[in-house]
């Protein structure tokens, strides 16, 4: 987006623009409902309320943004059709608004989307083109199909309608908790972290909006830091939902002036996310959807106006999506139990001879440690002629002081377990 368009749209009147998009949005976006925190709540020291986006229409909240650009948009537009790029969430949201408006959408997805992303894309009656490694790859052949086409394109970020729709989340937020002090926004290309700012600041003011960005996403630390938008070289990180190289220009220019606070939040935090709203909620949080979570962990290392606080405070947290398929949540959940102490693995070298392993499997029978797998590998050993054989062991466990009781038996039963993980 250029400098005068990016103008164009910090002057528009942002109160008539979001009421028009809640108008929009009515029957068609689920209000998603606040859900009280306990372990949460425990873990902070202040009351958390989750605002889960997971449990919206196509599983995310670009249903919003998406739907406001496309009713937005004249008939004529419509009969053009439609193109967009996304990495999945912004894709199902476009292909739902496109059905529900009778346009024929086009979406550009990386070929590294996930298969339930892709096939619910698919399900939605939109044409789905696999283009490029990562977003901005597909971003450039939508802009492309468009230009070449004469299809309109709807920015998964970067457009003022969808920022506008993506912001009827915050405008929830201060009507359902109006004694909330603290919104957490995940950050991609910043269209929901932007949309949030600019209605609570329009109409709440006080409310502080922090932004959470993984550590292989660095784009928009680095960006706020030059002043001005830049591209980061690589992008890093499991939540691909965020996973973008450029920010917008117009979501920079509006996050600059409305966010209060920017987080970076490590990749084991969000798995640890992913899961504790699993065991704890019973809710289906994609990566992306666990950033702004992650982000609860840090907040008293991070910011004064929580380490100084006399009095709870009030946050939410977003959770933007829930789309996630099998085998990654199998892979999350593992991710997030071993960085918990929920799951250890070590080896040990033992003699070759009858009798060991069940000398081993009495010490953690003693302590309580569950055998979830074992290897049991004469050709590991530290020597062939040593006439040893080394055992691989993963245990389930409840929490690093249950490891260290485990490896401190072992040891004490002679053993010389090494953990690995």
């Amino acid at each position: 987006m250029n400098t005068d368009d990016v103008q164009h749209c910090l002057i528009r009147d942002h109160a008539v623009e979001l009421r028009r998009a809640c108008d929009r949005l009515q029957g068609t976006a689920k209000r998603t409902p606040m859900i009280e925190s306990p372990a949460l709540s425990a873990m902070t020291g202040h009351r958390v309320l989750l605002k889960p986006e997971n449990l919206q229409v196509t599983g995310s909240f670009k249903i919003r943004g998406a739907y406001n650009k496309i009713a937005s948009l004249s008939q004529t537009e419509l009969d053009h059709g439609i193109v967009t790029a996304s990495a999945g969430n912004h894709a199902q949201g476009v292909a739902y608004a496109a059905r529900e408006r009778g346009a024929k959408a086009t979406i550009v997805m990386p070929r590294t989307t996930p298969p339930l992303k892709v096939d619910a894309t698919k399900a939605y009656g939109a044409e789905v083109v696999l283009r490029g490694e990562v977003f901005d790859d597909a971003a450039a052949y939508a802009a492309r199909l468009g230009s070449e086409d004469g299809m309109v394109f709807v920015p998964p970020f970067d457009d003022y309608e969808v920022i506008c729709g993506q912001g009827t989340i915050g405008m929830e937020i201060v009507q359902d908790a109006p004694d909330v002090t603290d919104v957490i926004v995940p950050l991609g290309g910043g269209g929901l972290g932007a949309g949030v700012a600019l209605a609570i600041k329009t109409f709440c003011p006080q409310v502080r909006v922090i932004g959470a960005v993984p550590e292989g996403s660095p784009a928009f630390p680095a960006s706020f830091a030059a002043g001005c938008v830049v591209a980061a070289d690589q992008v890093v990180t499991s939540a691909e939902g965020v996973a973008v190289k450029r920010p917008g220009d117009l979501t920079f220019a509006l996050l600059n002036e409305y966010m209060d606070d920017l987080m970076t939040v490590s990749e084991r935090d969000i798995n640890e996310m992913v899961l504790l709203m699993l065991e704890k909620h019973k809710l289906v949080v994609e990566a992306a959807g666990a950033v702004a979570l992650a982000a609860l962990e840090r907040l008293d290392q991070h910011s004064s106006a929580f380490a100084l606080a006399q009095e709870p405070r009030v946050i939410v947290p977003i959770l933007s999506g829930g789309n996630i398929d099998t085998v990654t949540m199998g892979a999350v959940i593992q991710k997030g139990m071993i960085s918990r102490g929920r799951i250890m693995n070590f080896e040990v070298e033992l003699p070759d001879v009858p009798g060991q392993l069940v000398k081993v499997a009495t010490v953690l029978a003693d302590v309580r440690a569950n055998v979830i797998a074992l290897d049991h590998d004469q050709f590991r050993a530290s020597g062939h002629y040593a006439n040893a054989v080394s055992l691989g062991v993963t245990v389930e466990t409840n929490g690093p002081e249950h490891i260290d009781a485990v490896l401190s038996a072992l040891f004490a039963a002679g053993f010389h377990p090494k953990r690995v993980y």
